[in-house]
């Protein structure tokens, strides 16, 4: 690896920081002390800090050599609303509350970077560093964005790290084209009417129609989607009924869609309201249906990719490229960004074997020896030199 040494030099404080952080876990726009150590950390580096976008949001601004390229990083900031397993001394201290996806560690390698950065100047031009909120489903990219983010510190280009225990550690991914699927939710309300359990012709078994509801759903990719055309339906929550001897008047379900191009998002949506309410009509009943349209597809630009793929081959070696790793049908709202700027999203392995747990659960940890590799990445792309 070609790491950068006073960078690797920092592993045991950057470890206890992010150790830190993790037993302070915050969730999407709360991330109030969060954004208060990271705040402190640039100012003492003298990068000027601007706190508050989107909320909670911090960005800092490095300014290099004379040079009109200006470049984003950005990390998340926001825990998950789950409880941790395990006994680590670094816990989270909050129940309910869990740097379940290693947030805690992104937001370390970009502090990291941003004061090796401010410490050399060595690049052309500025570098904007972004510290996003509420990634974990309530769309902070999106806030970030609309909150003017790229008018207030325009970007040329920007660029995004996420931990993958699904990658061996020493290794790296970045992928021209779509790299993670959109991200729909929905609910839904069947109707009928209830009754005793031993007179079911007296009522609309809403739980019945449901069942057929959600089977029938399963179509809509397996016999309305190009099989060429990745995609996703599931349903992640069936609720119905009280007591053994009712029939209840209502069932909930609720679940998410994903897909890997636009075309197929429409298609299943269009689809997901036809089937719901002709199952549901069918049966006697009637369905309300909630459907949210959340993350776009995240489409890696092409000549991004490359300088990506470029600075992963300069830090870690020809071999630590993961040229072959797929598309996930996760979603991230970095994709807002792309959306507005050319960049690229980067995966850093950060795997130990099979057994290792994946990010979202309860035994997951964030493995503290990548913070110097995804800090030296930064500081690569910033730099712009690659070979």
């Amino acid at each position: 690896m070609n790491l950068i040494p006073s960078i690797v030099a920092r592993q045991d404080e950057l470890t206890a920081w992010r150790r830190q952080l993790h037993a302070r876990p915050e969730l999407g726009f709360e991330e109030t002390e969060t954004a208060s150590f990271v705040a402190e950390r640039l100012r003492s580096a003298g990068i000027t800090v601007h706190t508050g976008l989107a909320g909670t949001g911090v960005v800092g601004v490095i300014e290099g050599r004379p040079g009109a390229r200006s470049i984003g990083l950005r990390a998340d900031m926001d825990a998950l609303p789950m409880d941790e397993a395990g006994d680590r001394p670094w816990r989270s201290t909050i129940p309910g509350r869990f740097h379940g996806c290693g947030h805690d560690g992104h937001t370390v390698m970009l502090l990291a970077a941003a004061q090796h950065l401010a410490g050399t100047r060595d690049f052309d031009g500025r570098v904007v560093i972004i510290f996003q909120p509420a990634e974990e489903g309530l769309g902070g990219g999106r806030a970030m964005v609309e909150a003017g983010l790229f008018e207030r510190f325009p970007c040329d280009e920007i660029y995004a790290l996420h931990n993958m225990p699904l990658l061996p550690f020493g290794q790296a991914a970045v992928r021209p084209g779509p790299a993670l699927a959109s991200f729909d939710r929905f609910e839904v309300t069947i109707r009928g009417v209830g009754g005793h359990a031993a007179m079911p012709h007296k009522t609309v078994d809403p739980g019945l129609t449901m069942a057929h509801v959600v089977v029938a759903l399963q179509a809509l990719v397996a016999r309305n989607t190009d099989p060429l055309q990745a995609a996703v339906l599931s349903v992640t929550q069936m609720n119905v009924g009280t007591t053994h001897n009712v029939i209840a008047s209502e069932a909930h379900f609720a679940g998410t869609v994903r897909a890997l191009n636009e075309a197929t998002r429409a298609i299943i949506e269009a689809g997901f309201t036809r089937t719901v309410q002709h199952v549901a009509q069918a049966y006697g009943a009637e369905a309300e249906i909630t459907y949210v349209r959340e993350y776009p597809v995240l489409v890696n630009d092409a000549a991004a990719s490359r300088r990506a793929a470029a600075a992963i081959e300069t830090t870690l070696g020809r071999d630590g490229f993961a040229a072959a790793f797929p598309p996930l049908m996760a979603a991230e709202d970095f994709a807002f960004m792309l959306q507005q700027r050319p960049g690229a999203y980067l995966l850093i392995g950060q795997g130990t074997g099979p057994a290792s747990p994946m990010v979202h659960h309860p035994e997951y940890d964030f493995n503290d020896d990548i913070l110097p590799i995804g800090a030296s990445l930064f500081c690569c792309l910033a730099a712009g030199r690659t070979g």
